[in-house]
């Protein structure tokens, strides 16, 4: 049996209610005009999300960040997140900190370490950005490697 919809009556807005919904809806407003005035990716939602906002002009060299690792033997190892369990994001977000404090790598070398027990230590991590020369918007296969933060166990 079909009964039909019946509308109830609305209620209207209290006066509080609607001074609160305005209040609410003029702080966000205030709060995405500043941060997108003063703002930094930090401030997100409020403010401007800057990886979508900007772009390098089309004969900027590229950066990819990486990390390394040399053992007790002189080999070159990666330090990617599949041998340390650290995305490259999370140390690419903190490079600042561990350019301040190159100490900080040390967590890296514990990680490969637990990792894996039975590889030679390492004696040094360090940051490298390899910056790849773009030429009309188009890489050209060249590039240069530059350390960005170095970081040695004590001899």
């Amino acid at each position: 049996m079909f009964l039909p919809y019946r509308h109830e009556p609305m209620e209207t807005l209290t006066t509080r209610g609607r001074a609160v919904r305005l209040g609410a809806t003029l702080l966000g407003l205030a709060l995405l005009l500043l941060g997108t005035v003063r703002g930094t990716d930090d401030d997100f939602p409020f403010g401007p999300f800057r990886m979508y906002s900007t772009s390098d002009p089309a004969d900027a060299p590229a950066p990819d960040t990486r990390v390394e690792g040399v053992d007790r033997t002189g080999a070159v190892v990666p330090l990617g997140q599949d041998a340390t369990g650290i995305r490259r994001a999370e140390i690419e977000g903190q490079q600042d900190r561990y350019a301040a404090d190159p100490s900080l790598l040390r967590r890296v070398a514990e990680a490969y370490a637990e990792r894996h027990p039975a590889a030679p230590g390492l004696v040094e991590v360090r940051i490298v950005v390899r910056w790849y020369d773009i030429q009309g918007g188009r890489p050209t296969g060249r590039w240069t490697d530059r350390t960005a933060v170095r970081w040695e166990t004590a001899p």
